[in-house]
């Protein structure tokens, strides 16, 4: 497998990227879920938060450079037999999971420190406060990442579905590309 993508699949740090970020994703997403109910007497009451912040900000650091490496390798073209509409959803897909994301990391971000505090990633070093204490900004910020996980969720599970369908159905080769597979032969 190459290092950058071609003009049949993906290459190996497009692959490696996209799906560290969509595990990452739903860990994330399951623990907001798991850490919003616990009661302060909880032993994760404290810790799930960190881990949660730690994790989102290093998160965001991989999509940052995702979408550099889109950049630098841009992806190969979409197969020859979609339809038209289906290009222009796919491109649509992929552009709105880039923005959703950057949504729930910079809102999340701004929960964390509307306070004025930093964020300690993992205690290696902390991440300051860009807007120092802000009243009101915790709540915003916090309806924000709530309806952009829940987007960024539910448009990631279209995603996958559409390249199932392309899979199982269209039996073309969307799904091996982003797996890096070579196409079938016919």
């Amino acid at each position: 497998m190459k290092w950058r993508n071609d003009g049949q699949r993906y290459g190996v740090v497009t692959v490696g990227l996209h799906w560290l970020v969509a595990v990452v994703v739903f860990t994330l997403f399951g623990l907001g879920l798991y850490m919003v109910e616990l009661d302060y007497y909880h032993p994760w009451y404290r810790s799930a938060p960190n881990w949660h912040r730690s994790i989102g900000l290093l998160l965001l650091a991989v999509v940052l450079a995702r979408l550099i490496w889109r950049v630098l390798s841009p992806p190969p073209p979409a197969p020859e037999q979609h339809r038209a509409w289906e290009k222009a959803g796919a491109r649509l897909a992929h552009w709105a999971l880039y923005v959703l994301l950057l949504v729930a990391m910079i809102s999340g971000y701004l929960i964390s420190t509307a306070d004025g505090a930093s964020i300690q990633v993992f205690n290696w070093f902390a991440v300051p406060s860009l807007t120092g204490h802000r009243g009101g900004l915790e709540d915003t910020a916090g309806a924000v990442h709530y309806w952009a996980t829940w987007a960024v969720i539910v448009l990631a599970a279209l995603h996958a579905l559409a390249a199932l369908k392309h899979h199982f159905i269209d039996r073309d080769d969307t799904l091996r590309r982003i797996f890096g597979l070579a196409p079938r032969r016919p």
